[in-house]
């Protein structure tokens, strides 16, 4: 008898899992048609489940029709993969075609097989082994399973197709309901057994429950998140259940060895029910009980999930680390009643110590991320001193969300300023093109004029094709050619070029010294670069301009001893359009410092080298000949 009443248990229980299962599904199939099939595959597992117990229960007529239903399982599956397999396009087999377009034809060929076995005789009840009652097939029953044996194998065949043409999670799915397909196969093999003639206690459907479950699980594993978390929180109490089963089985069978006459005298499957019993009260107490403990470990504390929800999305919708100080401080200040000081350490930056007596979080980036440390807390309560710490916790969280947005933030206006400078050279050259055509129409226009007027025009000329060649060299691609340049043969190339005007030039540059450079721009930084002095010392008594290098020729520097630059042009000297000259373009520095970038080195202003002005260039890969 006991056997007997393990089996109506597992069909209760399958039955159930059945129910609860399909109604989960319809609850999240408003946007996934597919589930809605499924549920109702559940929906027929369950009444299927449902006829054997009436049967059991001596209502044979009714468990009868429910059983002899099972061909609506197959149909309602291969709905379900129909549309979960999403049939579009070319290349999809016509029978496949034809299955999502007259799912409902199917559906009233499965009804009209249910009918006739319901008039056949479809089954019938007879005694097996300890049932007093048990269904078996016979007359149109086995038209009935064969109908439904091949709507299975078919829904099956809409899955391997699927997963021929499908990849990622929708593929992970269909194999997950392959696993889950093969262990409902094996477990309700058994039960056809006695219908062939064969006196076999149907073990194996005392497994059941797991094939909705799996099935269900393995399909919306992939589409659903929720259910890992539900599948998470539930398997270690189905471990737990399994021990106990384990557990109270060796008992029963070591009971008698011990003494123990009472207990080996009750039947296992009372046991197995205690142990169900036991844990699903232990499962309905576990919320009462932790919020209990909570209540004894931490009096006074109410860190329920929609404070802490709050506390998350307050502290993510600050855009700044101002702001974040100021919303964390009120937030904390608010659950303590009392100040608390929030203090944010970025990466290299100091933190003033915190003030004494007072509550403060410091929320510090380290190697490994963001990290908290509460300080003046010690003597708080625990309760008090468990809110610190999920409040820093957070807060650490956030702030490390803070840096990657504003990071992302930054590296969107470097892309933004890099395409604005595409533009810039392209339009750049347009005018460059456009401004000179007339510029060599007002020159050519010259020829016939008096000397001295030809040569201001022409002055003038030049000045503005200068100032377009500077432009043009400032907004354009730098493509660099490097070559071995030696230093002291271009220095002295430049020489003749300049207007001197009384200007003395002095070269201390060791003979030999070589630099990987272009030598083109190279002649560029040190043309612009002495111009800029000459346009300061021209013509001043004394004047000067000297170029030397240190010892190994990794630095260059071009002095000169005219005016000091004015302190407050220190910090924009390398930027565009800043001039101290007149007639300047406000480019010749900009340009350098853009050169020298180019060549991974460096140009910066010097003023402690005994010279009013010293320009300093630090080429990285500098060597002597």
């Amino acid at each position: 008898m006991s056997w007997v009443i393990a089996f109506e248990l597992m069909m209760l229980v399958t039955s159930g899992c059945a129910l609860v299962v399909s109604g989960w599904l319809l609850l999240r199939a408003r946007k996934r048609r597919s589930l809605q099939a499924l549920a109702g595959f559940g929906l027929m597992m369950a009444l299927w489940c449902s006829g054997h117990v009436a049967i059991q229960q001596g209502w044979h007529d009714l468990g009868i029709l429910l059983i002899l239903s099972n061909p609506l399982m197959p149909t309602f599956f291969l709905h379900f993969a129909t549309r979960f397999v999403r049939p579009r396009g070319p290349g999809v087999p016509r029978l496949l075609h034809w299955f999502s377009l007259h799912i409902g034809a199917i559906y009233a060929a499965s009804f009209g097989v249910i009918l006739l076995s319901w008039n056949g005789p479809g089954g019938t009840v007879v005694p097996l082994g300890p049932f007093t009652d048990f269904f078996v097939f016979q007359g149109l029953g086995w038209f009935n399973i064969a109908y439904t044996v091949i709507v299975g194998i078919l829904a099956h065949l809409v899955l391997v197709w699927g997963l021929s043409v499908h990849h990622g999670n929708l593929r992970r799915s269909i194999v997950a309901m392959f696993a889950a397909s093969a262990w409902g196969l094996l477990l309700a093999t058994s039960f056809i057994f006695p219908s062939l003639g064969f006196d076999w206690y149907p073990y194996p459907m005392l497994l059941l429950p797991s094939y909705v479950v799996l099935l269900v699980y393995g399909v919306v594993r992939y589409q659903i998140l929720e259910s890992n978390d539900f599948a998470r929180r539930m398997l270690p109490w189905l471990v737990l259940m399994a021990v106990m089963l384990g557990v109270m089985a060796l008992l029963s069978a070591l009971a008698g060895h011990f003494g123990l006459v009472e207990l080996a005298a009750v039947p296992l499957w009372q046991l197995w029910l205690c142990a169900l019993m036991a844990v699903a009260v232990a499962l309905l107490l576990r919320g009462p009980l932790k919020t209990l403990s909570g209540l004894l470990i931490y009096p006074g504390v109410r860190l329920d999930e929609s404070l802490l929800d709050r506390w998350q999305s307050r502290l993510k919708s600050e855009g700044s680390w101002q702001g974040l100080q100021a919303r964390a401080t009120e937030l904390i200040s608010a659950q303590m009643r009392q100040s608390v000081h929030i203090q944010l350490q970025q990466e290299g930056a100091m933190v003033p110590p915190p003030s004494e007596g007072g509550l403060s979080i410091l929320c510090q980036h380290q190697a490994r991320g963001w990290r908290f440390r509460l300080q003046g807390w010690e003597d708080l309560k625990p309760g008090l001193r468990l809110t610190g710490e999920v409040f820093g916790s957070l807060l650490s969280t956030s702030c490390g969300l803070l840096e990657r947005s504003l990071q992302l933030a930054e590296a969107e206006r470097s892309r933004l300023a890099s395409e604005h400078l595409v533009e810039l050279g392209s339009l750049s050259a347009i005018m460059a093109h456009e401004l000179r055509n007339p510029l060599n129409v007002i020159s050519m226009a010259t020829a016939d004029l008096p000397g001295e007027r030809r040569s201001l025009i022409q002055t003038q000329l030049q000045r503005a094709d200068r100032q377009i060649s500077d432009l043009l060299l400032y907004a354009g691609r730098l493509e660099l050619r490097l070559q071995p340049v030696l230093l002291p043969s271009m220095v002295d190339s430049l020489v003749p070029l300049f207007d001197w005007q009384q200007t003395r030039f002095e070269s201390d540059i060791p003979a030999g010294l070589t630099l990987l450079a272009d030598q083109h721009r190279l002649q560029q930084v040190f043309t612009n670069l002495v111009e800029n002095a000459l346009s300061f010392v021209r013509n001043q008594p004394g004047s000067l301009i000297r170029i030397d290098s240190d010892a190994d020729g990794r630095c260059i520097r071009i002095h000169n001893n005219g005016p000091a630059i004015d302190a407050s042009l220190h910090a924009t000297l390398f930027h565009p359009f800043v001039s101290r000259r007149a007639g300047g373009s406000g480019l010749g520095l900009a340009i350098v410092r853009r050169i020298m970038d180019a060549h991974g080195g460096a140009v910066r202003l010097r003023e402690d080298l005994g010279w009013p002005v010293t320009f300093e260039l630090s080429f990285p890969r500098a060597s002597e000949a």
